[in-house]
């Protein structure tokens, strides 16, 4: 393998430094830096896989699909009409150790009652620890619907819920449940660096974390005790690099195996490059602008339709999805069940959006902040080429819109905390379920849920989002998301941009990689040939 350089540092000297050079080691060419590495306080699949190749979960998803199966529970059983759950957990995993911390025993129950009540309980001393935000546990409203969470004996975990939930398997599957070290917390809290945790995590998963340079390299090395599919390289490697062009040229270069977000406008030449592969599949996911309602004048949904209609989507799939993508008209894709295809595509209407403009009262011209991501996502390729032609479109119908961004990271917690006006924002389905969307629009005790960007809160949504978790019959949980989909069209709290094919590109000697539906990237299985 060739030299890997990043930000003037030589990858190469730093895995010899670690003695890493003549070991099999697999580099994932990684679109930016994460936050930190727990799960729980995140909510960006560029921290998410950062953390994923550390951590197990009670249950998981089966490596490339939306299937549940066993994680560190090998087994359960579901009573109470579905309100109380028996998680028997395996025995003989082990912890990764750190430098400065060896573990003294195994996972066991009290893992997963310091995951979940660090998250839960205000009393639990890691709960404030690195700002106490949990805006999955929160906006999946996991506190209203937990009763109880409690151990019988050292792996026996028994859950009661206040209601049955029907996704609840597929919820614990999901990164925000990542089972952590009990005795890993304790020991950082005695030395007073509790927020180690976050930022040098210790799991039971395939690799355990070695080193972070921030904004350039993470470090992981095979965990040679896992207990599930096994790492089949010595070490794994994530080179941070925003860039597009820049992570095709090292892939080209062989400086890095896998590049999971290539710019659309490379896929011709990837496939016709024999050194190469590139594999695609439908996406779960949606990109959407994001209006903020609680701002004049996006507090209209006059107004928000006129913005609505003043953009060429397909224009924007045409010249940045290349085609590799289709307009979006509800906030699921149409491969979900419950999916809606009655709901009417918003037109391109600019002389209409104009006329709505006016006749709510808005003066031309009105001067609007508009957002882009700066990360290549896998419903948005490229955030500021979208920006620039949202910025054209506007400016036809009297609307300056300024472009605006920041760093991944702060771009999120800004978007979070719902400081602009409009701004760019999506999302890949975490578990295969409409909930799993839907809840991006929730209101729990009628505030506008961490991951609502539009600050948009309906009462009969989030009531009918509410009344879905409960039922069995799919059937009429489909009844009530296509109700919410007619809703979330006639209030336009955002406009459904795209759903995209995704796509991933690899050396040809990488073998065993899977494709996740979820839009994860995990590494246990896959190897060098």
């Amino acid at each position: 393998m060739k030299a890997l350089t990043f930000a003037g540092v030589g990858l190469a000297a730093l895995l010899a430094s670690a003695g890493l050079a003549s070991a099999k080691t697999l580099v994932y060419c990684s679109e930016g830096s994460p936050e930190n590495f727990t799960p729980a306080i995140n909510t960006t699949g560029t921290s998410f896989d950062a953390a994923r190749p550390v951590y197990n979960r009670l249950t998981e998803f089966k490596r490339g699909t939306t299937e549940v199966v066993p994680g560190l529970a090998e087994s359960w059983e579901v009573a109470d009409g579905g309100k109380t759950i028996t998680f028997h957990l395996r025995k003989g995993v082990k912890f990764h150790s750190m430098k400065d911390f060896k573990p003294t025993r195994d996972f066991n129950a009290d893992d997963v009652l310091f995951s979940i009540n660090r998250q839960w309980k205000p009393d639990n001393p890691y709960y404030k620890v690195s700002g106490g935000k949990y805006d999955y546990f929160d906006d999946m409203d996991m506190a209203k619907l937990l009763d109880s969470v409690e151990k019988t004996d050292d792996y026996t975990v028994v859950m009661k819920l206040k209601e049955p939930n029907v996704a609840i398997l597929a919820n614990l599957a999901m990164d925000f449940m990542a089972i952590g070290s009990a005795e890993y917390a304790d020991f950082l809290l005695k030395k007073g660096t509790p927020e180690q945790f976050d930022q040098a995590p210790v799991g039971t998963g395939p690799f355990s974390f070695v080193a972070y340079q921030k904004d350039s390299v993470i470090r992981y090395k095979a965990n040679k005790d896992y207990y599930g599919e096994k790492p089949l390289v010595d070490d794994l490697v994530f080179a941070i690099t925003p860039d597009a062009t820049a992570r095709y040229a090292k892939l080209k270069a062989g400086e890095c195996h896998i590049n999971a977000y290539p710019r659309p406008a490379d896929l011709e030449e990837m496939e016709k490059d024999s050194s190469l592969k590139v594999i695609n599949a439908p996406g779960l996911n949606v990109a959407y602008w994001a209006f903020n309602n609680t701002k004049p004048p996006l507090d209209k949904k006059e107004v928000r339709q006129a913005l609505s209609m003043a953009i060429d989507r397909d224009a924007i799939v045409k010249d940045v999805y290349l085609g590799a993508g289709s307009k979006a008209s509800t906030l699921i894709p149409p491969t979900m069940w419950s999916y809606d295809d009655k709901i009417p595509d918003t037109p391109y209407d600019p002389e209409k959006a104009k006329a709505m403009l006016a006749a709510a009262g808005v003066k031309t011209p009105l001067d609007i902040d508009l957002w882009y991501q700066p990360v290549s996502r896998p419903y948005n390729p490229n955030g500021k080429r979208i920006g620039e032609m949202m910025q054209a479109d506007l400016a036809k119908i009297g609307v300056n819109a300024k472009l605006v961004t920041f760093e991944w990271g702060e771009y999120r917690k800004r978007m979070n905390a719902g400081d602009d006006i409009t701004g760019q924002m999506g999302w890949t389905g975490d578990n295969g379920d409409p909930d799993n969307f839907f809840f991006l629009l929730g209101c729990p005790g009628g505030k506008p849920a961490g991951q609502n960007h539009p600050k948009w809160c309906n009462a009969e949504f989030n009531d009918l989002l509410e009344k879905a978790r409960v039922i069995a019959d799919q059937a009429e949980r489909a009844k009530l998301y296509q109700r919410m989909q007619e809703i979330e069209h006639d209030e336009a709290p955002s406009l459904l941009v795209a759903h995209s094919i995704v796509f991933e590109a690899m050396r040809s000697n990488v073998t065993g990689y899977k494709q996740s539906p979820l839009g994860t990237h995990a590494f246990e299985g896959v190897d060098l040939q």
